[in-house]
């Protein structure tokens, strides 16, 4: 009678939870890539069929998470691998679906492709859509269904491990859910290893009703080991409100400790990007599943042994659940931290990483220096008045911008100030820089009177890397509190915060930033491209369309880049997701859409008047106009570097890579060594091996990766999915199938890579994917030995590019950083300019690749000075689009990409560059006033690299059609005896051919082209 109670209550189980005891006992399976997935889908059942019959009927125990219900089933014979059009479905749900197929070959196996879709649109933004449910069976065959014979499910099978649902996608069915449910508890915890990441949000997976809810967990650990594991929190009966996990010591048998300091959860705590704190609130909707990563680190000195302790969960309103927890830690240490097994998650502790923060001095910057009230830095000279603001900025580089001067050049013509104006009286509100200070009688309590203390800004915070002041300001009406910073490459952040003391109505809060005329030549940003100043520009926000917050206004040798903020200043996406998540509109400058900037000359100055209106303020009311300043340029330009320094972009044999003359090499993603998009560690010792060879042959060698999207092959994919939004983008998903398989919903597709099916995903900007990101660049300088990086746009700020250039440059490595961005003026990225977006990165880069969708022929040379050459930032570019312009580039000492397109070969100029000598030759540019060459014609540019008693003279036509030019040569300055002289065209191959010209003779240019002539 026992063993009949037993094995009806075993029947019982098994009925309850799934309906049959096959449910249980599916066997998954790995394809190893033996089909064409975007023509069958990723997933199919393996049939058997034992005998011949004219139908056979499987059920299939699927548990899918996705709706199967409209999808179409496609069966193929396994002999003759032709598709069975004699199909018939029912009962589909996600649990499970029964197929009827016509047995076309008898006694067999047979596939059953149950999640068919069809790529569309475009191969490196594809679209995976399912095909539609569709009946392609006869009506004779329908009727022979019901006599159908039952065949048998082999196994189903994923394409490959990486499309695998097996285990953490396999759903419990609802009857196991509900089974759960009677506990009557709000919310379960599953303990669950780190080999076993939790990847659904909205379903249990079938493992967790198989292992039951934790009572405990237990792991093995090494010595030093980042060690992590699971909490998978199930909000079973009602929404869960800021969960957290509390730790405690974990101690063996003997009294030795783990200390609870050691452990956090990944979900609640951490590190920010910019090295604060950061606390998260997580909640959880009913019926929904939320991962707790919790980190362990090992200390290396830990005693082998079984460590035992609890953890606690919590959530308002909800009891605690305890969690007994056992850690083993073995008698082996792990190599640092584990890390080179990133399969194990041992780098989710790099999220939290400080690794570079310290903001320390980097070449060729030097340390900051105060004196009274004048701060100097590399080339760059700021005075700050009573208040804190720049009084003066002055530049010290030549108009060539290959060394610096001891003549100083005036940015600004006056002053930065704010105009705040009464609307009572129409008059400007005066600020006594200081503190208020009330007196009161100590026995009456009676109000004496007040008076300001104080006075100027308060003593600086000085460091070699960063200065730091603030001020208080007060009037009747308002305060005026600033805070303000510089560092040594040359950005000021200020925050400016006005406090109304009263009840106030404002005509206006308005910055004027005066520029000296000779210093505002050209500017860049606010609807402008970049090229000279117009003569008056008067700009509104329209944050929803246009990435634009500011401008850079300058000279060749001096300029400023200002943008205009508030406390709640978020970084935006951008390259084609600006839309997504755009500016948010400062409350302070925007004032409701009231705000704007006009640009205009205002008595012997250019005035930028950054206005936001007429507004009200009640007493206690508090704004916040922010604003950052840049001053440019950041340091000479190198030019030995740019002729020294010659690029390859191509994973290829090195010998052949060296013949070419190149000395870098750029490996791109999708490649052998670097298969997968800004995750460059798939394949690291591969990578390793090239790299090392380069070295022995004196090529260097950079890697593809940035901050911008991120390959589903990461790792921690899942991990970081876990913490919400902070990583990855929201969005309405789509996509390549395994981002629609695997994801769900709530994330943007980025580039995809159909030749390895790598499917990226839109980071969401600032996140602590940057801390990750910098420890990532540590690891592969360290153990990979690269020579630096090429980035291909970038969605990270100032502060991880210093962080990245420290770890890129450690101990002696190169660390070469040079930067790709495609034209952001478009729609799509929100109508800025490349060079404006990515300015704050510059002091940090080598070269410039301006780039894709940048126009060389039917742009200005202003347009090609600002934004695309990069002098007057101290950098130089090179070309990319079509191949570029070789003559307009050599103007600017730019080349284009090699190997890129059928045109783009820079070998003869660099050739020709060997030939002349170009290392150590002096780059006078055609806009300094006094260079030694000029043409008569200014639709016709000259740019001179002169060395002693030679010159190379770079040509290049603006012009509207061919043209003949005569050169003005002052020989005096070239250091030439212009009676022994020679202007000479050596023959460059789809370059010029031989010629020979003489002084003051017609020189002819053809419409778009030039010359190099070598004088002598």
């Amino acid at each position: 009678m026992h063993r009949l109670i037993k094995a009806l209550a075993l029947f019982c189980l098994l009925w309850f939870f799934g309906g049959n005891a096959i449910a249980q006992n599916v066997k998954y399976v790995n394809g190893n890539n033996s089909w064409d997935p975007d023509s069958l889908g990723n997933h199919r059942a393996a049939i058997s069929v034992a005998a011949t019959s004219q139908a056979s009927k499987v059920v299939i125990p699927w548990r899918r998470r996705d709706d199967p219900t409209s999808k179409q089933i496609i069966v193929v014979d396994a002999k003759t691998s032709k598709r069975i059009l004699n199909v018939k479905t029912e009962n589909i749900s996600r649990e499970s679906g029964t197929i009827y197929f016509e047995p076309t070959s008898g006694a067999g196996k047979y596939y059953v492709y149950y999640m068919p879709y069809k790529v569309t649109a475009r191969s490196n933004y594809p679209k995976a859509a399912y095909l539609p449910l569709k009946n392609t069976a006869s009506e004779a065959w329908l009727a022979k269904t019901s006599k159908a014979k039952p065949a048998t499910l082999l196994y189903l099978e994923a394409v490959n491990a990486m499309n695998s649902f097996y285990p953490m996608e396999v759903i419990a069915t609802k009857a196991e859910v509900t089974a759960l449910g009677k506990s009557k508890k709000p919310y379960l915890v599953f303990a669950e290893d780190r080999e076993h990441p939790i990847k659904m949000t909205h379903d249990l997976p079938q493992r967790w009703i198989q292992k039951g809810a934790a009572r405990k967990f237990s792991g093995s650990a090494a010595k030093g080991e980042n060690y992590s594991y699971q909490l998978g929190v199930y909000a079973v009966a009602k929404d869960l409100k800021n969960v957290q996990v509390f730790f405690y010591d974990l101690k063996d048998a003997k009294g030795h400790t783990i200390d609870s300091r050691n452990m956090s959860c990944l979900n609640t705590r951490g590190t920010a990007y910019d090295g604060s704190f950061l606390e998260k609130k997580v909640d959880i909707a009913k019926s929904d599943i939320q991962a707790m990563w919790c980190l362990v680190d090992v200390p290396e000195k830990t005693t082998a042994g079984t460590y035992t302790g609890k953890v606690d969960v919590y959530s308002k309103g909800a009891p605690t659940t305890t969690i007994p927890i056992s850690i083993t830690v073995k008698n082996q240490t792990a190599l640092n931290g584990g890390v080179n097994h990133p399969e194990l998650q041992t780098r989710l502790t790099w999220l939290n990483s400080t690794l570079a923060q310290q903001n320390e001095v980097i070449k060729p910057y030097i340390p900051l220096k105060v004196d009274d009230n004048t701060i100097s830095l590399l080339g760059r000279k700021v005075r700050l008045d009573k208040f804190g603001f720049p009084k003066q900025i002055q530049t010290f580089f030549t108009p060539e911008m290959t060394n610096l001067s001891s003549t100083p050049k005036n940015i600004l013509g006056e002053g930065i100030h704010f105009h705040i104006t009464d609307a009572a009286t129409h008059k400007d509100i005066a600020f006594e820089p200081g503190y208020l200070v009330e007196s009161f009688d100590s026995k009456t309590g009676e109000k004496l009177g007040a008076k300001i203390i104080g006075g100027g800004y308060a003593a600086p915070y000085v460091t070699p890397g960063k200065i730091s002041w603030n001020s208080y300001n007060y009037s009747e009406a308002m305060t005026m509190e600033v805070d303000a910073s510089i560092e040594f490459d040359g950005y000021m952040n200020y925050s400016v915060k006005f406090t109304a003391n009263q009840d106030i109505s404002l005509d206006d809060i308005k910055l004027h930033i005066p520029f000296d005329t000779a210093a505002a030549k050209y500017l860049m940003g606010l609807n402008q491209k970049g090229g000279l100043r117009p003569d008056t520009l008067n700009w509104k926000w329209d944050v929803a369309k246009k990435n634009q917050d500011g401008a850079w206004i300058g000279e060749v040798n001096a300029g400023l880049q200002y943008s205009l903020r508030d406390e709640n200043y978020v970084r935006p996406l951008n390259t084609n997701f600006y839309l997504q998540k755009p500016l948010l509109l400062p409350n302070s400058w925007g004032n409701g859409g009231k705000g704007g900037i006009l640009i205009a000359k205002k008595g012997n100055n250019i005035l930028s008047e950054n206005y936001s209106g007429p507004r009200s303020m009640k007493k206690g009311d508090v704004l916040c106009y922010n604003f950052t300043l840049l001053i440019t340029p950041f340091h000479p330009i190198n030019s030995d570097f740019q002729w020294s320094t010659r690029f390859y972009h191509k994973y290829n044999n090195l010998d052949s890579i060296k013949a070419t003359g190149a000395t870098v090499v750029n490996i791109h993603h999708a490649t052998p060594i670097n298969p997968t998009i800004n995750y460059p560690f798939i394949a690291h010792n591969a990578m390793k091996h090239y790299i090392d060879s380069a070295h022995q042959l004196g090529l260097k060698v950079k890697i593809y990766n940035t901050v911008r999207e991120l390959s589903n092959s990461a790792y921690e994919t899942f991990p970081m999915r876990s913490l919400g939004h902070e990583i990855y983008s929201p969005g309405k998903g789509g996509g390549y199938s395994w981002l629609q398989e695997h994801l769900g919903d709530d994330y943007i597709a980025a580039w995809y890579v159909p030749e390895i099916k790598d499917a990226a995903i839109v980071n969401s900007g600032m996140s602590r994917w940057h801390n990750y990101y910098v420890e990532g660049m540590n690891w592969l300088v360290q153990n990979v030995g690269i020579d630096g990086i090429y980035l291909d746009d970038v969605a990270f700020d100032r502060i991880t590019m210093k962080r990245i250039k420290r770890v890129l440059t450690q101990d002696g490595h190169p660390g070469i950083i040079d930067l790709h961005s495609a034209n952001q003026y478009n729609k799509s990225d929100g109508f800025n300019n490349s060079a404006n977006l990515y300015m704050e990165h510059f002091p940090y880069l080598n070269r410039l690749w301006f780039g894709e969708y940048f126009d060389y022929e039917k742009n200005s040379p202003d347009f090609f000075l600002t934004e695309v050459s990069g002098i007057p930032f101290g950098l130089m570019g090179e070309m990319l689009q079509d191949g570029g312009n070789p003559w307009r580039g050599m103007v600017y000492g730019m080349t284009n990409r090699m190997p890129w397109s059928d045109n783009a070969d820079p070998r003869p100029i660099w050739q020709a560059w060997d030939q002349f000598g170009m290392q150590g030759s002096k780059m006078i540019g055609y806009w300094v006033p006094n260079s030694p060459v000029k043409t008569n014609n200014p639709k016709v540019l000259a740019t001179v690299y002169k060395k002693a008693n030679k010159a190379l003279v770079a040509i290049a036509s603006w012009a509207d059609s061919d043209t003949s030019i005569k050169l003005s040569i002052d020989w005096k300055a070239l250091g030439i005896d212009p009676t022994k002289a020679k202007i000479t065209a050596q023959p460059i191959k789809n370059f010029q051919q031989a010629n020979i010209f003489t002084e003051g003779g017609e020189i002819p240019v053809a419409k778009g082209k030039g010359w190099l002539l070598v004088v002598e």
